[in-house]
């Protein structure tokens, strides 16, 4: 059960000790942990099959006893749960179950974006009804372990806990522009943003497709790596097909890692942010940007309901954490940033990862440029103001690489964190105060 706890948190294992308060029933479903929406098992508490149903809150439950925290449910199997989106049921992976989608895909390329527009209006018409996870920004498995880092401090009856914090050189937050290029047309304005974002001091990644869709030349990666960018594989062909069965899955992984190793890319993003986390033992990139935190505006709904960084296996999975730029400016109709802007406070108040996917073929008019424009000018000013680290996927994959591997030692009353990369770590301290969780690091209040 610590286990979970410890990767999020880094701090030492002595602070914090999980146990169960009696033995789980098999049956899973929507539960409350104090404020947040849970599923899982739960002792002495019957969850229920949808989370709009009257739900039982299992907080009464908690137990302390020799300075363990006993919980009334497996902290791995809710947090996992969440992460891997488990508690979707039904789900129709890679949407590929139904013959319209089917056929939707076999004539999108000669669709117009109209039509595609109205046809994809349709299908999420009933979105804003979705009660789990959380619009616009889900926060639950985050919410649960600082619920559970404040009962420790409760259990264990001490003013402080340290941990490690989440950022290098005390940064509050970290922000991501990820570059989805899905057609020719957007090949060739690749230089266009390129330009924009530099003129911010922002590099991003490009998410680029190997096959069918255009060809992928030498001279056009080498065009993104030059400029201290970086490239990304993005599905194999973009044709919405990718996760319909395991079978077809592993043969186009094999070829998908083919391309990563031929690109020089260690990371990954499937088209349309389709999914199947169970299966990403068969790619060979270190981290993956396919997950949506919520995913109420996405053909296949879910979400895995935390702003950070998470491991599934041997990948780190990088979230979306903010809604895309076609879904705001073609679903939402929305050409502002108060969206975009409302997620990354909600995602800054969690210290988390600000996550924001841009496509170069969506940036023809100067309308879209603005607002682009825009949401670059409001991260620049966060990076000067709010100490919000603005980097690229893969600094995010080595950090978080070597957070996953440090450890605070210590010894005759101090504290230092050793391992690679500790040079740029700091240590935080947890306390409570009026009966909340508060979090101090470098002198500074940051919660």
């Amino acid at each position: 059960m610590n286990g979970c706890f410890h990767q999020y948190f880094r701090c030492p294992d002595r602070y914090v000790r999980l146990g169960l308060i009696g033995e789980l029933p098999q049956g899973k479903g929507y539960f409350r942990f104090g404020e947040n929406v849970v599923h899982g098992s739960c002792a002495g508490c019957q969850p229920a099959p949808r989370s709009t149903d009257s739900l039982c809150d299992s907080a009464g439950s908690v137990r302390f006893e020799g300075g363990a925290t006993l919980l009334p449910f497996d902290l791995t199997q809710v947090v996992d749960g969440l992460r891997r989106e488990l508690y979707v049921e039904g789900r129709d992976i890679g949407g590929m179950e139904s013959a319209i989608t089917n056929l939707y895909y076999l004539i999108r390329p000669i669709l117009p974006v109209g039509v595609r527009k109205h046809l994809q209006k349709l299908r999420l018409r009933d979105w804003d009804k979705i009660t789990f996870p959380q619009w616009p920004v889900d926060r639950t498995v985050d919410g649960v372990l600082e619920e559970v880092l404040l009962l420790s401090l409760r259990a264990q009856n001490v003013e402080q806990i340290p941990f490690i914090w989440f950022w290098p050189e005390g940064s509050s937050s970290c922000a991501l522009v990820t570059h989805d290029v899905e057609t020719e047309l957007g090949t060739t304005l690749c230089p266009m943003l390129m330009d924009v974002n530099d003129s911010f001091g922002i590099k991003a990644s490009f998410q680029v497709i190997p096959e069918e869709r255009y060809h992928v030349t030498e001279d056009f990666l080498h065009s993104i790596w030059r400029r201290g960018f970086e490239v990304v594989v993005h599905d194999l062909n973009h044709d919405g097909r990718l996760f319909r069965d395991r079978a077809r899955f592993v043969e186009r992984a094999a070829k998908i890692n083919a391309y990563g190793r031929q690109f020089g890319a260690a990371g990954f993003r499937a088209g349309v942010l389709y999914r199947n986390q169970q299966w990403y033992d068969a790619l060979d990139f270190e981290y993956d940007m396919s997950v949506p935190n919520v995913a109420h505006l996405d053909p296949q709904r879910g979400g895995c309901c935390t702003v950070m960084p998470y491991f599934i296996g041997h990948v780190l999975e990088l979230p979306v954490t903010m809604t895309q730029d076609y879904t705001l400016f073609n679903i939402l109709n929305d050409y502002s940033t108060a969206l975009w802007e409302r997620q990354i406070e909600l995602i800054m108040e969690k210290h988390g990862l600000m996550s924001v996917v841009i496509h170069p073929d969506y940036m023809v008019g100067a309308r879209e440029r603005s607002v682009y424009e825009a949401l670059l000018a409001h991260l620049v000013n966060l990076r000067e103001n709010k100490n919000v680290w603005i980097t690229t996927p893969g600094e995010v994959n080595r950090w978080w690489r070597q957070r996953a591997g440090m450890t605070i030692v210590e010894e005759g009353g101090h504290l230092r964190i050793e391992g690679a990369g500790h040079e740029r770590a700091c240590i935080a301290y947890a306390r409570e105060t009026d009966g909340r969780l508060a979090i101090d690091f470098q002198g500074a209040r940051v919660s």
